[in-house]
């Protein structure tokens, strides 16, 4: 009766320190194992319902991997550089991504935001995602001409500068053979329709994959 009461509590101990490891793997397992979207309103699915953006669109493709990842789009309409500064630091906490997508600026430049202060928002946003152990894609963005040649091109120039210094991952343009047709986007003439999300994703999607498989 002795020795059998003695496994009885050699059994239970063992099942306990197993779920005690099971407990302490979960935390461990699941970090690194997501992909944090910081976006506006072009990743924020402006003018449809949130599943049939681009991110979404992502999110579906990166399930189906083994391990599958998870994406939270973390995507505001009318963000700006300033804002994904201040939601940034939260969000790294809270998700612990592998990957960080910034799709910021584009509503800096629309706003006539100073390069300076620009590049260094960039700047920030990629350091503290890197600081947190998260590679990171910086997506490049483009304003109309009428802003002026030489601001124009200081805004453009301002993503590969910063891509460079951090050595962060320059994406190719998100809205390259959507952007000038007038089809795949909505009326405003800003942002892309529903049926331009999955050219968006296969303009993203070997970039990301990329990013992952490093």
């Amino acid at each position: 009766m002795i020795i059998r009461t003695i496994l009885l509590r050699n059994v239970r101990a063992a099942l306990l320190l197993g779920l005690l490891g099971l407990c302490l793997a979960g935390p461990v397992q699941a970090r690194g194992q997501s992909v944090l979207v910081l976006g506006d309103s072009i990743s924020a699915a402006y003018g449809m319902s949130l599943e049939q953006g681009w991110v979404a669109l992502l999110a579906q493709q990166l399930e189906r991997e083994d391990p599958p990842w998870q994406v939270v789009n973390a995507s505001i309409s009318g963000e700006t550089t300033g804002g994904g500064l201040r939601r940034l630091p939260g969000l790294l906490e809270q998700h612990q991504p592998a990957l960080v997508i910034l799709e910021l600026g584009g509503n800096d430049g629309l706003r006539g935001f100073p390069l300076d202060a620009l590049r260094d928002n960039l700047q920030q946003l990629v350091s503290l995602s890197q600081r947190a152990g998260a590679e990171v894609i910086l997506v490049p963005m483009e304003i109309p001409p009428n802003y002026g040649a030489r601001y124009t091109a200081g805004f453009r120039d301002s993503f590969v500068e910063i891509a460079r210094a951090t050595d962060s991952v320059l994406a190719p343009f998100l809205l390259a053979g959507v952007a000038t047709d007038p089809t795949l986007m909505q009326a405003d003439g800003i942002h892309p329709a529903v049926a331009a999300q999955p050219i968006l994703l296969e303009n993203i999607l070997p970039t990301v994959r990329e990013a992952l498989a490093d």
